[in-house]
């Protein structure tokens, strides 16, 4: 329990796809009672709606008609009592499910590289952290979207230990996915996602790096919540 004479602080937490970055998130934002907010999500929620209203493809992205109707989209986070963190609404639809599907991971990257709809979207994100206390993370949290944050993290790992994690994700739900697609999927983002001309990810000169390839989640989260200690308990 924190204090109201506790700092209270934006947290962004960058990295590569599958570090497991939104299941840090989580566990510091309920930790510490602040506001989670999934970056990617809002990226693969554009994803899908362009899927749906056949903009972007495998083998194609009609840049001009998706950016026409970026007005139409309407995107939301829905607290979720029973699962204990919100979920991405699309025009008032929850899409939590469809927007994690393999399919939708393979044409992220080329909708997120669109300038108006990183502009769009940081937009909508930075109006979120207004107030401080809270959690976001994504690919450019600390360098874009909140570059004054009080703390940065950027999360890595092997390629072969985050494709291992995101096929048995999948798999547990349900999906018939392979694991070579899945680590071709992971590569190739990772490339799109450095090389893209609009706010490719990099790591913020001031972010700690975790490389939790051979880390657990509870040895991230006791190392994480001992540097956000040390920055909400300081009141000078």
């Amino acid at each position: 329990m924190y204090d109201n004479m506790s700092k209270i602080i934006i947290i962004a937490i960058d990295g590569f796809s599958s570090t497991g970055k939104s299941t840090i998130a989580k566990l510091i934002a309920k930790k510490y009672n602040y506001i989670y907010v999934d970056s990617g999500a809002m990226y693969r929620a554009v994803t899908l709606f362009a899927k749906e209203n056949n903009f972007v493809g495998n083998d194609f992205l009609d840049t001009k008609q998706l950016i026409f109707n970026l007005k139409q989209i309407s995107l939301s986070f829905k607290f979720n009592e029973s699962l204990g963190f919100s979920e991405m609404y699309l025009n008032n639809k929850n899409v939590e499910k469809e927007i994690r599907s393999l399919e939708i991971s393979q044409l992220v990257s080329k909708v997120s590289a669109i300038s108006e709809v990183r502009k769009k979207l940081v937009s909508e994100q930075q109006l979120m952290g207004l107030d401080k206390g809270i959690v976001m993370d994504g690919r450019d949290i600390g360098t874009v979207v909140f570059p004054k944050a009080e703390l940065k993290l950027f999360m890595t790992a092997s390629a072969d230990k985050r494709a291992l994690r995101r096929y048995k994700e999948l798999t547990e739900r349900g999906d018939n996915v392979q694991f070579d697609d899945i680590l071709f999927n992971v590569q190739e983002r990772d490339k799109l996602d450095s090389t893209r001309e609009d706010s490719p990810l990099v790591k913020a000169k001031n972010a700690i790096e975790f490389d939790n390839s051979n880390m657990e989640i509870r040895e991230q989260f006791e190392k994480i919540c001992d540097l956000v200690d040390r920055i909400v308990s300081d009141k000078t």
